[in-house]
């Protein structure tokens, strides 16, 4: 396969591919809609237990209502396009058991566009949705003066922290394939990830922080650049164009991945080998 129509090729394969699962989805579209509102409700519930602690409490680790809503859109609907598109990496591990990553090999498309395709779900929708509605509601009631470059800050984080979140989701794939059974070390760092962002750095110790802005630099999904849009202090004491650098970051994280990718597809080793 010519090497400079890769990415068009991989695109058109995922394109295919996500088509006929999301036809098999919508065969049944009733079944499909009761599906997707009961994910989208079972979503919600991480957003309820904020609520409930704002019952309580005027603020947490300083931030009101509205910026805790601010920083948890931020990061459910970054993560939930990319959950969307990429779920599937998750299940690698069971196919290098079974020996039905070989199917994936031998077939002339990428291998990535093909993993991350399979049984694509267009279910998690609800996830994406939930994330928009929080969203939604905090840039209403957020109490930020809004200045053009803070407004077009917004859409940039969402892009980057979903190319972050994507990386993390390749490089967990080609785990998987190194070691045949980490599924669940994946979901830390994906599931747990967004969860952990979803609250404000100031409720976590240091030590966390400094984890996951500088080796696992998932702060800059909303925590550093939220900081610029909420007027909050910088977490570590970060400078003022750090809140600008998640394109950068999320383009170094995606060639690590891409390296890290073809890296686990070379250590391969076939059942039948």
């Amino acid at each position: 396969m010519d090497e400079t129509n890769r990415p068009v090729d991989g695109l058109r394969a995922y394109g295919l591919i996500a088509g006929m699962w999301i036809r098999s989805s919508l065969a049944y579209r009733t079944s499909f809609a009761l599906t997707v509102l009961g994910n989208l409700l079972l979503s919600g519930l991480d957003f309820v237990a904020i609520l409930l602690m704002f019952s309580r409490v005027g603020s947490l680790g300083g931030y009101s209502l509205p910026e805790v809503a601010f920083l948890y859109g931020l990061s459910v609907t970054s993560f939930g396009l990319t959950d969307l598109m990429f779920n599937s990496l998750g299940q690698l591990g069971q196919r290098v058991r079974d020996g039905t990553l070989d199917l994936l090999l031998v077939r002339p498309a990428p291998v990535l566009a093909q993993a991350a395709a399979d049984r694509f779900a267009l279910r998690r929708v609800a996830r994406l949705t939930q994330g928009a509605l929080v969203l939604a509601y905090a840039l209403a009631s957020v109490d930020v003066d809004w200045t053009p470059l803070k407004v077009l800050l917004v859409p940039v984080m969402l892009v980057s922290g979903a190319a972050i979140f994507g990386a993390v989701f390749v490089a967990g794939g080609a785990f998987q394939i190194l070691v045949q059974d980490s599924a669940e070390v994946q979901s830390a760092f994906t599931y747990g990830g967004t969860t952990l962002l979803q609250y404000p750095p100031t409720v976590f110790g240091k030590e966390l922080v400094r984890g996951v802005t500088f080796v696992l630099p998932l702060a800059f999904v909303n925590w550093v650049p939220g900081a610029y849009v909420l007027g909050r202090p910088y977490p570590l004491g970060l400078p003022e164009w750090a809140a600008f650098a998640p394109p950068l970051v999320a383009v170094f994280c995606c060639a690590l991945a891409g390296l890290a990718w073809r890296a686990g597809l070379r250590s391969y080793r076939s059942t039948g080998s």
